[in-house]
C-alpha cells in the first residue's frame, strides 16, 4: 500500500499535506468514524479522496451541490482516476446501468445527492458495492441549527446499519458546537475522531466601507491592489453591467454566473484564472472548487444572504498566505433591499400548502394518484395563472423538493435569449417603422443593458410587465426582430421540471413532512419546552401544530441569520475578524490590525497627511483625486489637509487642477 505522501505527490502534484489533512487521513485509514471542520479552502475533498484510493472497493460519496459533485468528478476524471455522479434528472434505466458500472467496472468514487437514499431500490444496490469508505460533504445539512438543513441528510444514518465496519467521514466549512454535536448525533457516528482547523485567517483583513458612491470605492479598491480579484453581486443584470462599468474605467474584467453558456463560462474563467482579466464579476454561483491562491481581494457589493456565505466566498482571497481583503461595499439602502430579497418572500404554512395542491391541480393529478410521473413546467405561468409571487412560489416549490415530495429541476425563470446585431441606431430606425413594438424593444433595451454586446437571456414576463402588454405579444415582438434579422434569437420551450416523488394525498403528505420536521427541530435547545407544548395544547390539530412549528422555525434561523449580516456591517465598535470568529463560537483575545475597525483607530493627523502629501507632490502634480486614492485617504481629510498647504504658500494649482510644489 502506498503512503498518503506518496498519492498526493502522483494525483495532486502537492509536496506536503495542509494542517491536520494527515491526521484526518490516517483516523479513516484506521477504520474511525471521523468528524472534520475545514474551513473554506482547507482542502476537504483530498481528506476522503486519498484513503479511499489507498483502500480496495469504491467510496460512497454524499453531497447534497450537483455543481459540486459534477465539478469533483471531471477532476477525478482528468487524473484518470474512476469516478461518476448520481445526479437527479436521470432515468431509472441509466442509474441502474452507473450502479452495474460501480459494482463491475472497477469505479474508485460513486457521489450521489441525499435525495437518492430516500428510494428503498437504491440503498438495495448500494448494500451491494464494495464501499471502502462513506464521505458525507457539507455535513451541517443534517442539522436543522445549520443554515443549509436538509432533511434527505437524515437516512444517511440508516446506511450505518447496512455497512457497520465501514468508516464515514463527515465534513463542513461551517459549524458551531451545536451543529457539531447534532452532526455526530444524526449520522449515528461512533465514538468519532473529532478534527477542527482555527477559523482564524491571520492574512485575511475583513473591510466594511459605508459610501454612497460603490463605483467610485471599488474603482479606489482595485487601483491599490491591482492583483487578482472577485466581485460578489447578487443577480445576473449586475454582473453584466458591473463587468462593463469596470472595463469602461480601465480595468480588465470579465464576468461569471449560471445563466452564461458552458463554453461562455470556461472562457471567462479562463481569463482570469490566467491573469489576463484582473477582475471577475459573479454570483454565487462561481466559486465552487476554485482555488486560485494569489486572489488578493474579495468584493461584496451587495450584501450577502448569511455569515456563513460570506465567510466561505471571502475565504477565497489570500490562500497564497499573503495580505488579503474580504470587503463588503454598502450603502443605507442595501439592509432594505436585501430583506425584501431574501426575508419578505419567505412562505408561511399556508402558502406552501397552497402551492402544493394548486400544482397538483394545475397538471391534473388526482388524489392518490401522480407517483413518478414528470412534467414541464414554467414558473412564471403557473405564478400568473394563480397570482402568486413568483419567488414565494420558487421558495416553496425548493422546500417542497428538499422534503422528497417533489423533484423541482429549475434551469431558469427566463426562457429566451437574444442579442442585437444591428447597431443602434438601426435600430431607432426599426422601431420608427414599427412605432406599436416600440415599447417593447424600449423594455428590452432598458432591462439588459448589454445586449449589444452578448448574448442575453431574457425574462419575457418581466418585460410584458414593463411594457404594460402581455407576456405573448412580447414574444410575437421578438419573432419579429428575428424575422427581420435585427436579432439572434434562441428559445427555450420551458425552463423547469417537476417530478411527483409520492402520489398525491394533499394534508396527509404536507402533515407528514411538519411532523417529521417539528421532531428535529425539538432536538434543540428549546427541544423541551417545544414537546411540552405540543402535547399540552388542546386547541388545534396536532398535525397543523407541527407544520406551524417548523416552517416558523426556519424562516426565524433566516431572519436571524439576515440580523446577523446587519449586525457585522453596522457595528462600529468591534474588530471584524472577532465578530467572524464569534459567530463561528471562537474566540480571539486580539484585534486583528487589519480590518476596517482596526485601520479606523490608527488615527492620522492632519500634519502627517500633509507631509505624506509633499512626499507624493515631490515626484510629480496630482490632483486631489489621485492624492486620494494614492493615500487612501477620506475626502475631507485630503480636502483640509490640501487647504492648509495652500494657506502656507507650500504648494499651489495649475491649469489642470492640480497641485505641485512651490
Amino acid at each position: 500500500m502506498s503512503e498518503p505522501i506518496q498519492i498526493l505527490k502522483k494525483y495532486w502534484k502537492h509536496d506536503s499535506f495542509r494542517t491536520p489533512q494527515e491526521a484526518i487521513i490516517q483516523s479513516v485509514l484506521s477504520g474511525n468514524d471521523t468528524f472534520a471542520l475545514l474551513p473554506t479552502g482547507g482542502g476537504k475533498s483530498v481528506c476522503f479522496q486519498i484513503p479511499a484510493m489507498m483502500l480496495n472497493g469504491i467510496c460512497l460519496v454524499i453531497s447534497p451541490l450537483i455543481a459540486l459533485m459534477k465539478d469533483q468528478v471531471q477532476n477525478l476524471q482528468s487524473k484518470n482516476i474512476k469516478a461518476i455522479a448520481l445526479t437527479g434528472g436521470i432515468s431509472q434505466d441509466d442509474v441502474i446501468d452507473i450502479l452495474d458500472n460501480c459494482q463491475f467496472g472497477n469505479y474508485k468514487f460513486l457521489y450521489l445527492s441525499p435525495e437518492r437514499l430516500q428510494h428503498d431500490w437504491i440503498v438495495e444496490r448500494l448494500k451491494q458495492l464494495p464501499i471502502n469508505l462513506i464521505a458525507i460533504d457539507e455535513a451541517h445539512c443534517v442539522s436543522q441549527w445549520g443554515h443549509d438543513f436538509r432533511p434527505a441528510y437524515l437516512k444517511i444514518s440508516a446506511l450505518k446499519t447496512h455497512f457497520p465496519s465501514t468508516p464515514f467521514l463527515a465534513l463542513t466549512a461551517t459549524a458551531n458546537k451545536r451543529v457539531q454535536e447534532d452532526i455526530c448525533t444524526h449520522l449515528a457516528l461512533v465514538n468519532p475522531k473529532i478534527f477542527t482547523k482555527s477559523f482564524t485567517r491571520k492574512n485575511l483583513a475583513y473591510h466594511v466601507i459605508k459610501t454612497e458612491d460603490k463605483l467610485f470605492k471599488i474603482q479606489q479598491i482595485l487601483s491599490k491592489n491591482p492583483q487578482s480579484s472577485i466581485i460578489y453581486v447578487r443577480n445576473r443584470k449586475s454582473c453584466i453591467e458591473t463587468s462593463q462599468q469596470l472595463n469602461q474605467l480601465g480595468f480588465t474584467c470579465t464576468f461569471y454566473h449560471g445563466g452564461l453558456p458552458a463554453k461562455e463560462k470556461e472562457k471567462n474563467m479562463q481569463l482570469w484564472l490566467e491573469n489576463k482579466a484582473q477582475v471577475i464579476v459573479a454570483t454565487n454561483a462561481f466559486g465552487m472548487g476554485i482555488d486560485k491562491p494569489d486572489v488578493k481581494t474579495v468584493l461584496h457589493i451587495q450584501l450577502p444572504e448569511n455569515l456563513e456565505n460570506y465567510y466561505q466566498e471571502a475565504g477565497r482571497a489570500g490562500r497564497n498566505s499573503e495580505k488579503a481583503f474580504g470587503i463588503i461595499v454598502t450603502n443605507p439602502s442595501d439592509i432594505g433591499y436585501t430583506k425584501a430579497q431574501f426575508i419578505d418572500v419567505l412562505p408561511d404554512k399556508k402558502f406552501v400548502k397552497d402551492v402544493y395542491i394548486k400544482l397538483n391541480n394545475y397538471f391534473q393529478i388526482a388524489y392518490g394518484e401522480g407517483y413518478n410521473e414528470s412534467f414541464t413546467f414554467n414558473l412564471n405561468q403557473f405564478s400568473m395563472q394563480y397570482q402568486f409571487p413568483v419567488i414565494k412560489v420558487f421558495n416553496s416549490l425548493q422546500f417542497l423538493d428538499r422534503q422528497g415530495i417533489i423533484t423541482f429541476q429549475s434551469e431558469s425563470s427566463e426562457k429566451v435569449s437574444l442579442q442585437f446585431i444591428i447597431p443602434s441606431k438601426e435600430v431607432i430606425r426599426y422601431v420608427s417603422l414599427h412605432p406599436h413594438d416600440e415599447p417593447i424593444i424600449t423594455a428590452i433595451l432598458r432591462t439588459y443593458s448589454g445586449i449589444f454586446d452578448i448574448e442575453t437571456t431574457i425574462n419575457p414576463h418581466l418585460v410584458a410587465k414593463k411594457a404594460s402588454t402581455s407576456e405573448k405579444r412580447v414574444e410575437e415582438v421578438i419573432d419579429k426582430l428575428a424575422t427581420s434579422e435585427c436579432i439572434i434569437l434562441h428559445a427555450k420551450n420551458n425552463d423547469s421540471s417537476i417530478t411527483f416523488n409520492e402520489a398525491r394525498e394533499d394534508d396527509l403528505t404536507i402533515n407528514r413532512i411538519a411532523k417529521f420536521l417539528a421532531h428535529q427541530n425539538q432536538l434543540k435547545q428549546d427541544q423541551f419546552q417545544s414537546v411540552l407544548h405540543y402535547i399540552s395544547d388542546t386547541s388545534q390539530c396536532k398535525n397543523k401544530l407541527l407544520l406551524a412549528y417548523f416552517l416558523e422555525h426556519q424562516n426565524k434561523l433566516k431572519e436571524e441569520q439576515f440580523q446577523s449580516v446587519v449586525n457585522y456591517i453596522t457595528n462600529e465598535t468591534t474588530c471584524k475578524n472577532k465578530m467572524l470568529l464569534a459567530y463561528f463560537d471562537e474566540i480571539s483575545k486580539e484585534d486583528c490590525g487589519i480590518c476596517s475597525y482596526c485601520t479606523s483607530k490608527k488615527k492620522v493627523t492632519p500634519i502627517e497627511i500633509t507631509q505624506s502629501i509633499l512626499q507624493l507632490l515631490e515626484k510629480s502634480p496630482l490632483s486631489s483625486r489621485e492624492i486620494e486614492n494614492q493615500l487612501h485617504i477620506s475626502t475631507e481629510a485630503t480636502i483640509f489637509a490640501i487647504q492648509l498647504l495652500l494657506e502656507n504658500n507650500r504648494i499651489k494649482i495649475n491649469s489642470n487642477n492640480q497641485y505641485y510644489l512651490i
